[in-house]
């Protein structure tokens, strides 16, 4: 097994390497987004994961909700704006979220509280287009689909926002697997994941995101984001809930290298 940093001509090192599969562990721009997925299609060589289009689509939220939409999936209001339009006037009634439209691991996101007097003020690096939804309230709620099965629920716990460091720091986030749910609501969370799944043209696995406001039962059940590279660290939800459910370490990456392939 070699290691390939995504850094400097990566298509050139694969070149050099010839390697017969490559197991796709980037995340965010060019390692999730259909760029380095393209390059290997283009080399011919097999790869884990989600092929170019649904990589693509998964990473652009705005395309991404158009297909939950199309098939019925449930969603709360969002529009993409100027982020200098975004930072002149509330867009949305507070409490409400603001992100980058192309970007993972909840990288970039600003919350704008409820009862907030003034826009939010983002950072530089943020693009020139931004985003702009409404706030979900609930728990957070995760389901991981392998192949065609949708595996379990995971309920996330944390003190606060759940943001790059709860996903990435061991301790910043609890998980209570299985989640304690109404069996309607756990029902809901596989199904709405599989046919997430489904919608985007998913391969070898991916994870959903929901928030569930137990407050208003089925309908208070939204559908935030499906992820096409989930992590795959020691803190990570889909080796949890693979292990939860028999499939080792070890077996999911085997499966995941079973499935890979050049036409996806």
């Amino acid at each position: 097994m070699i290691e390939l940093d995504a850094r400097g001509d990566v298509a050139q090192r694969l070149v050099e390497i010839a390697p017969d599969i490559v197991f796709n562990a980037l995340h965010g721009r060019f390692g999730e987004d259909g760029c380095v997925q393209g390059i290997l299609e283009w080399l011919r060589i097999p790869y884990t994961h989600s092929g170019v289009l649904t990589s693509a689509l998964a990473m652009d939220k705005a395309r991404a909700k158009a297909a939950y939409v199309g098939a019925g999936l449930p969603v709360v209001e969002s529009r993409i704006a100027p982020k200098a339009e975004v930072m002149a006037a509330h867009l949305l009634p507070p409490p409400y979220v603001v992100k980058p439209n192309n970007e993972g691991s909840s990288v970039g996101v600003y919350l704008v509280q409820e009862g907030a007097n003034t826009p939010p003020r983002l950072s530089d690096d943020m693009p020139a287009e931004v985003m702009v939804e409404a706030f979900a309230p609930g728990r957070e709620l995760t389901t991981t689909v392998l192949g065609d099965r949708a595996l379990t629920v995971t309920d996330i716990l944390t003190d606060g926002w759940y943001d790059y460091d709860a996903k990435y720091t061991p301790g910043g986030s609890r998980h209570v697997l299985p989640a304690d749910l109404p069996p309607a609501i756990f029902d809901a969370c596989l199904d709405y994941a599989l046919r997430a799944h489904r919608v985007l043209g998913c391969r070898g696995i991916s994870r959903t995101d929901f928030r569930w406001d137990e407050t208003r039962g089925l309908d208070g059940l939204i559908l935030l984001e499906t992820n096409t590279q989930p992590g795959m660290t020691p803190t990570s939800l889909v080796p949890e809930q693979a292990a939860h459910c028999g499939v080792g370490f070890a077996d999911l990456c085997r499966m995941l290298i079973e499935d890979a392939s050049c036409d996806r």
